[in-house]
């Protein structure tokens, strides 16, 4: 087995009694340097705890969800770690959208591992996420195998995708206004077309509507959308991820909200439910 890198610490701060810090590593997965945010609560200063990986969306990196989403304060009191990866891999060496877009390339890895080239070569999101950044963490902070994942849009779908090819992997999963049927979304079929190719039945490894119509584990899933979301109906579709749900009998809490839209204030008004739906998972006996 491969040794995990080494990784060297960015910044520190004091948060609720326990710390947020900043991690930089090679990723040999990815094949560039990657950068990780990682909130411990109090309770890491005497053992190992359970983790929740938050993936971010579209245009965001670690550090988004740790300092809009007032996250830690719960997580704090819940004895539960939270670890934020990049959005993608970065550097000059790494290809971007050739036309300079925002919505695929840098900040936009879609967590899938791509088979086509210039963007195979780096682009391995989904094993990046699922073994390499976990391995690392388990064996360099005190963090043990107490799994759960969660995102919000395109994290939300990488959230979806990782927990459902993954049977085991993790305790629970939860997201917020994710891409719910990605192949059918064109933010979804952009990332696709490039990443995967023009095979549609190659796509479908990555859609969460698909894997969930497969079966397998059935972890309870919450879902959190505002009706306000300028997204909803062309890119994000709840409707069709709870249509899947409804016919593989997989157990679904899809939560609509009024007024609310696609920004920070609607993750930070919904986070706590989410970090307590996992944290009945991670600390159950």
């Amino acid at each position: 087995m491969t040794t995990p890198a080494r990784i060297e610490e960015l910044a520190a701060s004091r948060c609720f009694g326990g710390w947020q810090r900043r991690y930089r590593h090679y990723s040999s997965t990815l094949r560039c340097a990657m950068v990780f945010s990682a909130y411990l609560p109090p309770q890491a200063a005497i053992g190992k705890v359970p983790a929740l990986y938050w993936l971010s969306g579209l245009t965001c990196s670690d550090e988004n969800f740790m300092q809009k989403a007032g996250a830690q304060r719960l997580a704090a009191e819940l004895g539960v770690a939270i670890i934020a990866s990049d959005t993608s891999p970065r550097g000059a060496q790494v290809p971007g959208d050739p036309e300079g877009a925002w919505d695929f390339g840098h900040a936009a890895g879609f967590y899938l591992n791509a088979t086509q080239p210039p963007w195979a070569e780096n682009y391995q999101m989904h094993d990046y996420v699922v073994e390499e950044l976990p391995a690392l963490i388990e064996a360099q902070l005190p963090i043990d195998a107490r799994r759960a994942i969660s995102g919000h849009s395109m994290g939300g779908h990488g959230a979806l995708v990782c927990a459902l090819r993954n049977p085991g992997r993790y305790r629970s999963l939860s997201a917020l206004a994710p891409i719910s049927h990605a192949l059918d979304s064109p933010w979804g079929q952009k990332a696709f077309a490039r990443y995967l190719g023009e095979d549609r039945a190659a796509w479908k490894e990555w859609d969460a509507c698909e894997l969930i119509a497969r079966g397998g584990e059935r972890l309870p899933l919450l879902v959190d959308q505002g009706e306000a979301d300028g997204f909803l109906a062309t890119q994000l579709q709840p409707e069709k991820l709870r249509q899947a749900c409804a016919a593989a009998g997989h157990p679904l809490h899809l939560r609509l909200h009024p007024g609310y839209d696609h920004s920070y204030y609607f993750i930070a008004s919904f986070i706590d439910d989410h970090l307590r739906h996992h944290a009945l998972a991670l600390l159950a006996p």
